[in-house]
């Protein structure tokens, strides 16, 4: 945070003294973790800085795997290793699934209705249920290959347009734009990028979204203070998730009045299956089919791109590795042809380059934020009840206990290796694990690997502007999401077959 805005809220927070001071006179938790030393009324607010991930991983240097922090009345309880990742995650999984909810998510009852931020509930089950058993089953997404062959092929003629005259590509925003459309017309069988403007002002909006999500917010921290709302984090919030509200009413307003008008099924997508699914189950109705198609939007779009834009990023700074690549490609679907999603299962060197793209640059860097239901013993630490927990995949990522040269970008260390993203392997666990694991993670993958491995087999690819590699801006930018602080731009060369 910059000095200015800190030192407003810093007087905001002396505003709570008399909460805190009533806080304090509580019989202090003798087993907390070990933790850096507080500040009085604002605790350890001061050492998140611009990166809060990085911050903590150098303050576990000093405190250890498991650590305590208090984030204005908030203890936080910060988790560096994959032993203890596991503990969470598995073994007291039960007490530690829900989530606490920040002020930036409590707008239009989203709290309510979304499935990220959702308490262990009925209601919740019955989502995960729908989720894992039809919308994104292996049989559901076999059956939707043809929806996302369309849209890579339309990604690949836009990257094609840009090879004809020489024009660099943001390989972020192509990548938003690919992943949006992949994902409306999965859902909606409609193309958004068409129907309601240009790619990149979704991508504001969405980016804006994630943004206040994962941005420190004092109303958070200092609960007497969500009612002044300080830092407009609440106020912003509103339009922005009106905004999208808005244009899921629309769709599926259009989608009952054409199932009204034909009397049945009418694209046969995610959309019918729910709309079917609400008929039978009163538990599923119009506005949680809105919330659930948010929160799948705002979660799957920006991750995604992120991610294939880190993992474009080093293959390009890597020739050795893109050259591999390619040959791997070449030689299982032949020269500049796009991936079938049939043709995943053949390219380990394809899928070991998106593991070490996760391990190095994970999408959700603290996952999302646990909360102790009650009070949690943790190796002989104690986890206090409403405690919130915040993994940082980002640190374990790059633990050298773990792995070997823990900066370089190296696929060939899970050549051979059993190590999988599927929450099995906590040193890798980008998508989560336990029964709160990311439901869209098979669809993800999916759509990473097709895009990824279409990209390079179908074109060389350069550096705009004769930039060197060791020119090239690898700087952070911290949210909800980790994306690359400067967009990645390339020049797409065509292959010669």
């Amino acid at each position: 945070m910059e000095f200015v805005t800190c030192a407003l809220f810093l007087l905001l927070a002396c505003a709570t003294i008399g909460s805190f001071l009533a806080k304090t006179t509580r019989k202090p938790n003798h087993n907390l973790p070990p933790g850096p030393s507080r500040l009085p009324i604002i605790g350890n607010l001061l050492e998140l800085g611009q990166n809060p991930h990085q911050s903590m991983a150098k303050l576990a240097k000093i405190h250890g795997p498991v650590m305590s922090l208090k984030l204005g009345t908030v203890t936080t309880i910060v988790i560096s290793s994959a032993d203890m990742a596991k503990e969470v995650l598995v073994t007291h999984d039960e007490s530690l699934s829900n989530r606490p909810i920040p002020q930036s998510v409590s707008v239009l009852n989203h709290e309510h209705y979304s499935l990220a931020f959702l308490p262990v509930s009925p209601l919740w089950r019955e989502m995960r249920k729908i989720c894992n058993g039809q919308l994104f089953a292996h049989k559901t997404l076999d059956e939707s290959q043809d929806v996302r062959r369309k849209i890579v092929q339309q990604l690949l003629s836009d990257v094609h347009k840009s090879c004809q005259i020489g024009e660099a590509v943001d390989v972020g925003r192509q990548a938003f734009k690919t992943t949006l459309n992949l994902l409306s017309n999965t859902i909606f069988s409609e193309d958004l990028v068409l129907s309601k403007g240009t790619a990149g002002e979704f991508k504001d909006l969405v980016t804006n979204i994630t943004k206040l999500v994962g941005s420190p917010n004092m109303a958070d921290y200092f609960p007497v203070l969500k009612r002044i709302d300080p830092q407009g984090a609440k106020r912003q919030q509103t339009k922005n998730v009106a905004k999208v509200l808005d244009i899921f009413d629309g769709l599926i307003r259009k989608r009952l009045k054409l199932r009204e008008s034909k009397g049945s099924n009418t694209h046969n997508d995610m959309l019918d299956a729910l709309l079917d699914i609400s008929k039978e189950n009163e538990m599923m109705d119009k506005t949680i089919i809105e919330h659930l198609a948010h929160d799948l939007f705002v979660a799957g779009t920006d991750t995604t791109s992120s991610t294939i834009e880190w993992a474009m990023t080093e293959v390009v700074l890597n020739p050795e590795i893109m050259s591999r690549a390619k040959k791997e490609l070449e030689e299982v679907i032949g020269k500049g042809k796009p991936v079938e999603e049939s043709d995943i299962g053949k390219l380990p060197y394809l899928q070991a380059i998106i593991k070490e793209t996760f391990r190095l640059h994970p999408p959700v860097p603290f996952l999302l934020p646990r909360k102790a239901e009650r009070d949690v013993d943790l190796c002989g630490f104690t986890i206090p009840k409403d405690a919130q927990v915040l993994i940082n995949v980002w640190t374990i990522g790059r633990d050298p206990t773990l792995w070997e040269n823990p900066t370089l970008f190296s696929p060939e260390r899970f050549l051979g290796s059993n190590v999988d993203i599927k929450g099995r392997n906590f040193e890798l666990a980008p998508f989560g694990a336990g029964r709160r694991i990311c439901p869209g993670m098979m669809l993800a993958i999916r759509m990473l690997l097709l895009m990824l491995g279409s990209l390079i087999n179908s074109f060389q690819w350069k550096l705009e502007d004769e930039i060197k590699p060791q020119d090239v801006d690898m700087g952070e930018k911290f949210g909800i999401t980790l994306q690359k602080a400067q967009s990645l731009r390339v020049v797409p060369i065509n292959i010669s077959n």
